[in-house]
Order: structure tokens, then sequence, then C-alpha cells
């Protein structure tokens, strides 16, 4: 079994390519090691001393290392972590098998397409400002990507590139976003996500930024600042002077607003994650 591997612009991250199918279709995110216990390659994964997070495509896994640790040690233990997932003849998800034969696969074609347009077109244009887009999946005319640094502020440009070329295209998200969220089905957070439609997001988007709505749990709400937010040095202030003020005005349930994103992924990333 020969596996590539491929860099990432977060030194931490390491995309591996086994040359065979690892998901049915669509993604799934792995934080730590009790998230795993759905899934037997993720499992594996974690039993390697270091792996800090684990995310599942359709062709390739995306293993986040400890900072503290060097690629030159862990990658020959994650190689071999993989390869032994693949002999085993294990799922990579329990239930996966049954899942993808309820969805109904996605035209071939267009998916060649579109990885095409993205590869080609798209990509290059992110990387020039310090961001990767990625292609994860295409469900219901909607393309799942993962969006990496500044390259979510392309997300109207790239809508608009893949709608010309494949009328079958309806909308571009953030693969995370189309993760199953019960949080994201409550009265509060249809408040939030009103205050960050109609007040929040036209503000930022001058700067090239969007907050996007995680999830909500109890009384915190859980936001990523994109774009040109992400990696921004005035980060944690634009949350707790700004976003946090105005979401706990709107929505007075809400006690806490946590800020989820990855800001040393960012293009220009001055924010220090141990500030706040």
């Amino acid at each position: 079994m020969f596996i590539q591997t491929e860099a990432l612009p977060d030194p931490d991250r390491l995309k591996f390519f086994p040359g065979e199918a690892v998901l049915p279709g669509g993604s799934a995110e792995f934080p730590d090691e009790e998230s795993a216990e759905r899934s037997p390659l993720a499992e594996r994964l974690f039993g390697v001393d270091g792996v800090a997070g684990i995310t599942l495509h359709a062709d390739h896994v995306v293993v986040e290392k400890d900072p503290d640790l060097d690629w030159l040690v862990m990658k020959p233990m994650v190689l071999g972590a993989i390869m032994d997932h693949y002999t085993s003849g294990a799922p990579a998800m329990h239930g996966m098998e049954a899942e993808a034969a309820e969805d109904a696969p996605a035209d071939e074609s267009i998916v060649a397409q579109i990885r095409e347009i993205i590869d080609t077109r798209i990509k290059p244009a992110a990387q020039q400002t310090g961001g990767d887009v990625d292609f994860v999946d295409f469900k219901n005319g909607d393309v799942l990507v993962e969006f990496q640094g500044s390259a979510f502020s392309l997300v109207g440009g790239m809508t608009n590139v893949l709608r010309h070329y494949v009328p079958e295209v309806v909308a571009v998200k953030d693969y995370r976003d189309a993760l199953p969220k019960p949080g994201l089905d409550t009265v509060e957070a249809q408040s939030i996500q009103t205050v960050l439609d109609e007040r929040i997001n036209p503000a930022v988007a001058s700067h090239g930024g969007h907050i996007s709505l995680i999830d909500v749990q109890g009384d915190i709400a859980y936001v990523r600042l994109e774009g040109g937010c992400q990696g921004c040095g005035m980060a944690d202030a634009t949350l707790k002077q700004g976003i946090e003020t105005e979401i706990k005005e709107a929505v007075p349930a809400i006690s806490q607003v946590l800020d989820v994103t990855d800001h040393a992924g960012g293009a220009n990333p001055y924010y220090q994650p141990g500030a706040m």
C-alpha cells in the first residue's frame, strides 16, 4: 500500500492519501480521542502518541499533531497506523456503509468538473492570498470545501465561478457547517444568526471578514471568525467588545460567546491563542 502525503499551511496538520476510499461521502471531524469512538480508523490514529486531531474526508485523512513534536518522528507511525487499519478490513466509521447506501451518489462527472475548477482556478487564487481551498464533497447542490486561512473571503467569487460552469451547483459551504448540530435548530441559535446576518457580518465584510455560528450548547454560543478575521491580531478584541456584546444584548439567554477559530492557520497569524 502506497500512502502519499501533502503539506498544509498549518505545519501541525498533514494530509495522508491512502490510495483507497476513506469515507463513502462527506467528512467527519474528531477533535479528541473520546469523539473517535464511532471511527475505528480515528481510534487507531489516536493510538499514535502526539496525534491531537483527525479529520476524515472522501479520499484522504488530515492528521493534526502536538506542536511540540516533529513530523519526522510522527509520520512513520501515522503511516503504519493507516496501513494497519486497511489491513484489518474495518470500516472507517461504524455504520457509514448503510448511510452511503441510503444517499444517492453524486454524479461523478459533475464532481470531476467541480474538482478541476477548484484545482485550476480557485486554489491558485486562494494560495496567492495565503490561504487554500480543498474539495470535500458535493451534496444536494452544495459544494462542501475546507477553507484554510484567508480563503473564505473568496466564497462569493468561488460560488459564481462554479455556478457559471456547473449549473447544478447551488451554494459553496465550509464542510464543517454541513455537519449535524442540534443546537443550531434552537430559538436562541436562530436569533443569533439573525444578529450575525443583519448587524455583524455586514460590518466585518468591508474587511473581508465573516463570522459563522458553529453551535449553541446551553447558554454558550460557539462562533468561528473567517476570512480577514482569521489570524487578525485584533480577533480577541473584536470578539469580546463587538460580537459577544451584540449577541448577549439580542439573546439574553446566552452568557458566553466562545471562538473556535484556528487563528494560527490564518493569513498574517499575529493572534496568539494563549492570550485569550
